[in-house]
């Protein structure tokens, strides 16, 4: 089981399932919605994360039709995305799980549009969108 929180300690989940493969999406509207180069999430079955306090605090922004961001209304940490598409998944921010996650991410995904003050140094796999098909990125 993981855990996890947002910077206030306002919400905190639970998650029992399986974590998918943690990606690094440099994409405009990731990097907008947290203020850094990439953001950095799993693909998670919904139906296994469980909020144990503060779930009225999460707030959702429709940032493309469709696609929603989970958010803490009182101090703004980043929780999820998920897509209308695909209604079992969402895409966890693995920066509020509080256990070591045991593995680290697994490719940079649209790089395409990656910010040009950041140089990617690793060699993880690079897409110019993402690897997967039905991704709520």
């Amino acid at each position: 089981m993981l855990t996890g929180q947002c910077l206030c300690g306002g919400i905190t989940f639970q998650y029992t399932g399986p974590l998918g493969p943690i990606d690094l999406c440099h994409c405009s509207q990731c990097r907008r919605a947290h203020g850094s180069a990439f953001s950095a999430s799993a693909p998670v079955q919904k139906m296994h994360l469980s909020f144990t306090s503060g779930e009225a605090l999460v707030t959702e922004y429709e940032s493309r039709p469709g696609k929603y961001r989970g958010f803490c209304g009182r101090c703004g940490s980043q929780l999820y995305s998920r897509l209308d598409a695909i209604p079992g998944i969402l895409r966890l921010r693995v920066g509020v799980i509080n256990e070591p996650l045991g593995k680290g991410p697994s490719a940079h995904v649209y790089t395409g549009s990656k910010s040009d003050w950041f140089t990617i140094t690793d060699d993880l796999p690079q897409y110019e969108k993402t690897q997967r098909t039905n991704d709520p990125h």
